[in-house]
């Protein structure tokens, strides 16, 4: 029995000898991480590092999607049950945390939306490889919080602070193309080129030296570990937000298709 039978909604193959991928699999939602496949991308990485078999994983999503990002299902529930509120923070922050803390070397492979805690572990990843068509969106400040689960610790990194502020502030999407032209992404390739290129990168991450690559890993991620209570700050504020009005009109306005009427905080942000 194999570690990761536990697992649901994310499905595992070693497609070669060392190399796992990791496939987000949630038919009939393009993928969005519900409350079951959240919790399960925050824990797979802890298996990943632990299991002597790993060399290298590689995230992707299945039948052409990333990840369409937050169920609004569980959104609802974290505005309503404070239990909830309290598990998916600690999910969140895990999350974040087991990707830039696992040993092995993490690839991601992006086609078609990339958003929310999908996002999150592919632009964490060590090597991201997205479609030039793939179109990543924060969608925070849209839904009503603060770009919580990853922006505030990688994106200023990535992209500099003025294109970070740019997208995460105003909700606007960056194509794969325009994400490599800033540093978002390792590497832009056509879509039918994405899984390939990342299983090739992939080979070349195996066959290296484990202890070099590995250690060159951990002293790079130093920088996001520097972030991390920049990072807390801005996932604390997010989840701050979920008991606010702003979360209730904007997850009404992704139901119905609409921009949102934000009316309701306007007193507390100028606090």
């Amino acid at each position: 029995m194999s570690m990761y039978d536990r697992y649901e909604h994310l499905l595992t193959e070693f497609v070669e000898p060392g190399i796992l991928r990791v496939t987000m699999h949630s038919p009939g939602r393009l993928n969005a991480a519900h409350a079951g496949m959240h919790r399960e991308l925050a824990n797979i990485w802890r298996d990943i590092d632990e299991d002597p078999e790993v060399d290298v994983a590689i995230l992707t999503g299945s039948n052409g999607v990333f990840s369409a990002g937050g169920d609004l299902d569980l959104v609802k529930e974290m505005s309503e049950d404070f239990a909830v509120l309290s598990r998916v923070w600690k999910e969140a922050k895990d999350l974040v945390y087991n990707v830039i803390n696992c040993s092995k070397p993490i690839v991601s492979a992006m086609e078609g939306p990339a958003v929310g805690a999908g996002l999150a572990a592919g632009l964490l990843a060590d090597i991201s490889i997205a479609a030039k068509d793939a179109r990543i969106i924060d969608g925070h400040t849209r839904l009503g919080v603060a770009a919580g689960d990853h922006a505030a610790i990688v994106w200023p990194l990535l992209c500099g602070m003025a294109k970070a502020k740019y997208h995460l502030l105003l909700c606007e999407k960056v194509l794969g193309e325009e994400a490599e032209r800033m540093g978002l992404v390792s590497l832009s390739v056509d879509a039918d080129q994405v899984q390939d290129t990342a299983l090739d990168v992939a080979r070349k991450l195996r066959d290296g030296s484990p202890t070099a690559i590995r250690w060159t890993k951990y002293a790079l991620n130093n920088w996001l570990r520097m972030a991390g209570p920049t990072f807390d700050s801005s996932l604390a504020l997010e989840f701050l937000g979920f008991n606010g009005p702003d979360v209730r009109e904007g997850r009404q306005a992704v139901v119905e298709k609409r921009r949102p009427t934000f009316e309701g905080a306007r007193a507390s942000a100028e606090g």
